[in-house]
């Protein structure tokens, strides 16, 4: 008996792995194009998006600051600390937002119902986007900014690296843990030859 229960269990858990990597598969290069008008932040505009269990409020004010990860050096974060990230697929000059339908539902945008406040960030940095929906989304340095569905704690940074093109925002608007976003080793004495 008690084998039939850790075996229906496996299965179970087996099956919910196996939902998930379709949904997240199908985000790689999903979805139709946004608008790619880029309003600063603050601007006012409402988001028409329902709010999802795993998106951020609707508060009028939204919050970016920045957070360090161990492995990914300085990263941004929303007000309640859960990581934002960038996608490859998307622009940030223009502007544009390529993570729609199903995609958005992994991905939520980070919704600009409002006023913006910065922690650690060039608030002159961020900005927003109108999406193919017609809501509003944060941006920064360009690149439109999202949460990460199976990220279930503030640090959490499941995301990272997801289909080789979602990255945690850096307070640039770079990819963490990349060549590109982080400091070069010193060098050593001797000239390492």
């Amino acid at each position: 008996m008690h084998s039939n229960s850790r075996t229906n269990r496996i299965a179970v858990l087996a099956a919910s792995g196996i939902a998930v990597a379709a949904l997240v598969a199908g985000c790689g290069s999903s979805g139709s194009g946004g608008s790619g008008s880029s309003t600063p932040a603050g601007s006012g505009a409402t988001s028409t998006a329902p709010a999802t269990p795993s998106s951020p409020g609707t508060s009028d004010t939204a919050t970016l600051k920045t957070a360090t990860d161990p492995k990914l050096g300085t990263i941004v974060t929303d007000s309640a600390g859960f990581t934002l990230y960038r996608f490859d697929a998307d622009t940030a000059q223009p502007s544009m937002s390529n993570c729609n339908g199903s995609c958005a539902s992994i991905w939520p945008p980070e919704p600009a119902n409002g006023s913006v406040t910065v922690k650690g960030i060039d608030s002159k940095l961020v900005g927003t986007v109108t999406r193919a929906d017609g809501s509003k989304q944060i941006t920064l340095n360009g690149w439109p900014a999202y949460r990460y569905a199976p990220d279930k704690q503030p640090g959490d940074t499941k995301g990272q690296g997801v289909d080789g093109t979602w990255f945690a925002l850096t307070p640039a608007g770079d990819k963490a843990g990349t060549a590109s976003s982080t400091p070069s080793a010193p060098a050593t004495p001797g000239g390492g030859y």
